[in-house]
């Protein structure tokens, strides 16, 4: 199947996800701050193990293959470092808003809503592009893992923002709708890493470090930040763990 393809309808079947968690908002009438953090841990320790096995490693693998020793480890880490300086400098420039830390980035007079779609943008896209990016580097069975990793941790998040919503007063459809097409963001990601890929084959290895460094930035700056900043870091802790392991499980699964 063309990688092409593959980074797209992969990316999509992760973004859609959210709109699987976000549906929980019609069974629950509030998301406590305890089980929020539990979700949205486990949800970055899913994050971090697909980072380095599918998106890092391979990279590794693939430089040392077309340039052994230290330049083509130099490929992958600078590519690691723009994709994060990527994201801060989008995080610098736009307004977005979080629910717990709240408003970042230069003062916007838009509806508050608009900045919260922008932080989940700045958090879905890079997700997105990752799955691209395994999809066009590895094909499925390279993509694959990474893809249900991002979609399983996709879920707690759509929760997560849908409830954030619902307690800002909108309806649980208006919650509901906002977060499933927030998810729909990924695609777009999806096309950008997997055509990235299709057209120049030889960056692969520095196009895989990007899509982990903006991932790596987003787990470290936003997510564990926000989770470990309360009075449930030991939950946070062993919920980020226990996605870890979730994600090593996956990977193994599908290799």
């Amino acid at each position: 199947m063309d990688p092409l393809l593959l980074g797209i309808s992969g990316s999509l079947l992760a973004g859609l996800a959210t709109g699987i968690g976000a549906a929980g908002v019609f069974l629950i009438r509030r998301l406590s701050l305890h089980l929020e953090t539990i979700l949205l841990s486990g949800a970055a320790g899913i994050m971090l193990a697909a980072t380095f096995f599918s998106l890092i490693d391979p990279a590794l693998e693939l430089s040392a293959a077309r340039m052994p020793g230290v330049a083509g480890v130099l490929i992958v880490t600078g590519g690691i470092g723009l994709g994060a300086f990527f994201l801060a400098g989008a995080h610098a420039l736009l307004p977005h808003e979080h629910f717990i830390s709240g408003t970042e980035g230069p003062p916007a007079r838009v509806a508050r809503i608009w900045l919260f779609i922008v932080a989940i943008a700045l958090h879905n896209f890079p997700e997105g592009m990752a799955v691209g990016a395994g999809f066009g580097a590895g094909g499925l069975s390279g993509g694959l893992s990474l893809a249900t990793g991002i979609g399983l941790q996709n879920m707690p998040e759509g929760l997560a923002v849908a409830a954030g919503l619902l307690a800002l007063q909108y309806s649980r459809w208006q919650a509901f709708s906002i977060a499933f097409l927030t998810g729909l963001i990924e695609p777009f990601g999806g096309l950008i890493g997997s055509l990235a890929l299709w057209l120049a084959e030889p960056l692969v290895p520095g196009m895989l470090g990007f899509a982990a460094g903006a991932m790596l930035y987003v787990i470290s700056n936003e997510i564990i930040p926000e989770t470990h900043g309360g009075n449930y870091k030991s939950s946070a802790t062993f919920s980020f763990l226990s996605g870890f392991v979730l994600m090593i499980l996956l990977d193994h699964s599908f290799a």
